[in-house]
């Protein structure tokens, strides 16, 4: 992934990745409160030769300092071993065995000297530095002792200790801070890592730019998500509703799709249910009436049709009875004065709505519409569960694909994609709906933007602002004269 793909990332899950850096503080803070306290002491010995006189030669001096550096290396692993330890804990009635002792000793040499540092460690910082001189002793006698000659009275090799061991007052372990700081990392690296194995596994559009990157149609706008969607469906009403800038943002945007042949037949559809495109056609086609087109709403989805009842009207009668030959088509249009357009409703639900939608009958019904209005927005079901809205997208010029937010996913709609390309189907664009509002935002409420351009914002042309409005407007005589 690219950086800025990954800072994206981050600031999308910023608030999981500060929990579980929180968790991973307050965790080390726990380990910290709950472990006992080490308390350290240390002393240090000096390793040398004794049989040296003022006569001795530089190398003979030479050659006892080369033996005291082979000596001294041997001499650390004598500190931890029974022979000097076991004398201690009967002495100081320890109580514990020898390896118990010898997992708090520790005996290590400086590279290149003639030292070695005896480090022991206790709960206690006064029985700490008792220990630690007691083994210090004996690890001296034990050494003179291995190091004199049978017959001799004395060892050419005498241990000296350097400082004796102390109590220490501050505990080696734990260590507040640095476990903090230690447990704030650890729980950073484990949120950033899960943000970015969450943001691979995760294959749902979770914006307008994976949006553009699971698909190269058109990005036709953003639709954000209303609490009061559910009980106010059709927001296009409220002219001061930011849901209703952007249907119109939708209905601009969907003029500049083809400015040689603009779409005056379109299928709303999605990739799978409950993506809300009826509401979308619903309010598209209302955004459209509102500027002065003579719009017609067709209730394309013969299984389950919501338009009649998004609108209040009665449905019991229309496309499928006009296809049945039951009604004229002037007869089953219901003109809907709230929003200034006319309707055809589902009527009667058929048992074979594929068929009825594929027929000649469907294909004249809509070169009547094309015929009579300036616009026709057709609502239609699914494109993964059935075939009726590829049917439709074929007939007219072209199908918008409604993507919900936190919902869809990549494959999902190169899916649905896929299937209109099979039928020869045009893709107009695409509109991403629930989009999550961003606080802190003027304007319409949500910053969402397609590369330099906001989802309040039109699709660019080559002329300026003021061009194209004046085409837009000529465009729209066109098609209402």
């Amino acid at each position: 992934m690219k950086l800025r793909e990954n800072i994206r990332i981050l600031r999308s899950r910023w608030l999981s990745i500060s929990v579980l850096a929180l968790v991973g503080m307050g965790s080390a803070g726990v380990v910290t409160l709950l472990s006992p306290k080490v308390y350290q002491a240390q002393t240090q010995f000096f390793v040398a030769i004794t049989n040296q006189s003022s006569n001795t030669s530089t190398n003979q001096i030479l050659s006892g300092s080369q033996f005291t550096l082979e000596r001294v290396s041997s001499y650390t692993a004598i500190a931890t071993s029974a022979r000097v330890l076991q004398p201690v804990i009967d002495q100081l009635h320890l109580g514990e065995s020898a390896s118990e002792l010898a997992s708090r000793v520790s005996a290590v040499s400086p590279p290149n000297s003639v030292l070695i540092n005896l480090t022991v460690t206790d709960s206690s910082p006064a029985q700490a530095a008792i220990v630690c001189n007691a083994v210090a002793a004996q690890f001296s006698s034990v050494v003179e002792t291995l190091e004199t000659p049978i017959g001799s009275s004395s060892a050419p090799v005498k241990v000296t200790v350097v400082d004796e061991a102390t109590p220490q007052t501050t505990p080696v372990s734990p260590r507040p801070k640095i476990n903090l700081v230690l447990g704030l990392l650890v729980g950073l690296a484990v949120g950033i890592g899960l943000a970015l194995v969450r943001e691979i596994l995760d294959t749902r559009v979770n914006g307008p730019q994976d949006l553009q990157r699971a698909t190269d149609a058109t990005p036709l706008g953003v639709v954000v998500y209303d609490p009061e969607g559910a009980t106010r469906p059709l927001a296009a009403l409220d002219h001061a509703s930011p849901r209703s800038e952007a249907f119109r943002t939708i209905r601009t945007n969907l003029q500049f799709v083809d400015v040689d042949n603009v779409p005056r037949v379109v299928v709303i559809t999605s990739a799978v249910p409950e993506e809300g495109k009826t509401t979308t056609a619903c309010n598209l086609a209302i955004a459209m009436a509102q500027s002065g087109l003579k719009v017609c709403l067709v209730e394309g989805d013969l299984r389950r049709p919501r338009v009649a009842e998004y609108l209040g009207i009665d449905g019991t009668v229309g496309l499928a009875n006009v296809l049945a030959g039951q009604v004229p088509l002037r007869e089953a249009l219901v003109y809907w004065p709230p929003g200034s357009l006319h309707a055809l409703p589902s009527g009667t639900v058929p048992p074979n709505p594929s068929e009825m939608l594929g027929s000649k009958h469907m294909m004249s019904v809509i070169g009547d519409l094309r015929t009579h209005f300036d616009a026709v927005i057709i609502d239609a079901p699914p494109l993964l569960l059935v075939t009726d809205g590829s049917i439709l997208s074929a007939a007219s010029d072209g199908a918008i694909v409604i993507v919900r937010h936190g919902k869809t996913t990549r494959e999902q709609l190169d899916r649905a994609v896929e299937s209109l390309a099979q039928v020869d189907a045009r893709l107009l664009g695409t509109v991403l709906n629930f989009a999550p509002q961003q606080r802190g935002r003027q304007g319409y409420g949500y910053g969402y933007g397609y590369g330099a351009y906001s989802s309040a914002q039109t699709v660019p042309t080559t002329k300026g602002r003021h061009g194209a409005k004046e085409r837009a407007a000529a465009r729209e005589k066109q098609l209402r004269g």
